[in-house]
């Protein structure tokens, strides 16, 4: 069985950029994901609310009909 939402946030979570900042916080953000950007003090905290960021980020382009990236060839596409 194949779940394509958690495919694509599984990639899309793979694909993520994590920075270790000044005050040994961690910031991360998912670059072909406009505006998706997380902060945490360590780095598993930052890497659950990216993964939260993500989650909020697909609905809302959902409700809102946004064009979404594909990523690792995935695609989400709906019925407007």
């Amino acid at each position: 069985m194949q779940f394509i939402i958690s495919d694509y946030i599984n990639a899309a979570m793979a694909a993520a950029h994590f920075d270790k900042l000044d005050d040994g916080s961690f910031a991360g953000r998912i670059p072909s994901c406009a505006g998706v950007i997380a902060f945490g003090s360590s780095l598993r905290e930052c890497e659950r609310e990216l993964h939260s960021t993500l989650e909020d980020w697909l609905l809302l382009g959902f409700r809102l009909s946004h064009s979404l990236p594909a990523i690792e060839g995935i695609a989400l596409s709906f019925a407007a």
